[in-house]
């Protein structure tokens, strides 16, 4: 069965789904990873309607909900940074039922196209240095290590991540 799968705009309509969404994906792919209050807490800090329409027409950042079948499925959001010519890929989800069927790629692609459209020459993330899936998926789109991180979010949790970063334009 072939699946429609559309890529928009976030709306404040999003908001509520956009939520429940990263909390189901969260609880289930980051469990191994970080403490459940640790997600709890990173969750309630970026979900929120406050953070979310920080997105709303910015001239520097954009997000999009992937949704397939008409269910919101996935999101991906991006940013340029600080640095000249360099965006970063800050989230990219999707459920892990729907995974292995290259909408993964297809958000990615869409990132991709939007660093070039602005001209960047580096797109740059950052990835929980434990999570070896996602890790393995940057590298073969030709994302190498840069350096390790470790950031203090707050509330005793750390953020313990490999920035990767992929050159955009040779």
């Amino acid at each position: 069965m072939k699946r429609h799968a559309t890529l928009d705009f976030l709306t404040t309509h999003d908001f509520h789904a956009i939520a429940e969404l990263g909390a189901a994906i969260w609880r289930q792919h980051f469990i191994s990873m970080i403490t459940r209050e640790q997600i709890d807490y990173m969750l309630a800090s970026r979900y929120t309607p406050e953070k979310l329409s920080r997105y709303l027409d910015a001239p520097d950042r954009w997000f999009r909900v992937l949704r397939v079948d008409g269910k919101p499925s996935g999101y991906c959001s991006y940013a340029l940074t600080d640095k000249s010519g360099e965006m970063k890929l800050e989230q990219l989800y999707l459920l892990e039922e729907l995974r292995g069927q290259g909408l993964g790629g297809r958000m990615m692609d869409e990132v991709e196209a939007a660093a070039r459209a602005k001209g960047c020459a580096t797109l740059m993330l950052t990835v929980n240095r434990h999570n070896a899936g996602s890790i393995a998926v940057y590298e073969k789109r030709g994302f190498t290590v840069r350096e390790q991180v470790v950031a203090d979010i707050g509330n005793g949790f750390v953020m313990d991540d490999y920035v990767m970063v992929k050159k955009m334009i040779e």
